[in-house]
């Protein structure tokens, strides 16, 4: 059911995540770290939007936004003591899916802004106001308790699938695959489309090239990363 390029976003995806949070709280010394962390996140994003149009059918994002109706039916089904089994995403899990994104865009995108005021600033900090690098620099901050909140929900809504409806997750986000009884057989991809990952791959890495190689020059004597 899911396709092995969308298995691996998610998964470089946490490990980013945890990543950038490891080198922050480390300090000084891991600023560098964190910073190309930060691009490598923004070449992720690129490429998990493209593959939400051009990938498998339950990378997509036409395969799982329903809407607040559907979001409410699903909660409420929830409730239901039958099992409720969704093929791809169910409505609530994809709309994780999207607020993720939007806060992980958010993470990224203001880092490019940020400065300390000493040693290190986004390679974009030049391009904008000190006022306004202060703004996103604050931004970049909070919004991370954001995030922390929204990995926990994901933890959260694991474990309930797994000790209330009986349901793993997780190794369906491993090995792409889901039990037959979940699935039915019209519903399963048949390729996980590594010949077209490769060239998304590809645009998300050129247009991270682009982005860091059109940043304006740093003023002298400052430390860019």
């Amino acid at each position: 059911m899911w396709d092995l390029p969308l298995r691996a976003f998610h998964w470089l995806l946490v490990a980013s995540i945890a990543g950038s949070w490891i080198t922050a709280e480390l300090g000084f010394e891991w600023m560098d770290v964190h910073f190309f962390l930060g691009y490598f996140t923004i070449g992720l994003l690129i490429f998990r939007i493209i593959w939400g149009f051009v990938g498998p059918r339950h990378a997509r994002f036409s395969s799982f936004l329903t809407g607040p109706r559907g979001w409410i039916d699903y909660a409420r089904s929830l409730r239901a003591k039958t099992p409720v089994y969704s093929v791809g995403h169910n409505p609530l899990g994809g709309l994780m899916v999207i607020v993720m994104l939007a806060l992980v865009a958010v993470q990224a995108g203001t880092g490019l802004f940020v400065t300390d005021d000493i040693a290190f600033y986004g390679p974009y900090n030049p391009a904008v106001s000190g006022e306004t690098a202060s703004f996103l620099t604050r931004i970049h901050h909070q919004n991370f308790n954001l995030i922390l909140l929204a990995v926990a929900l994901h933890v959260l809504a694991i474990l309930y699938y797994v000790f209330v409806k009986r349901q793993n997750l997780v190794a369906a986000m491993l090995t792409g695959r889901k039990p037959a009884e979940w699935v039915p057989e019209n519903e399963a991809i048949t390729s996980s489309q590594l010949g077209k990952a490769l060239i998304v791959i590809a645009i998300s890495a050129g247009a991270v090239y682009w982005l860091l190689a059109a940043a304006p020059p740093p003023p002298p004597d400052e430390f860019f990363f």
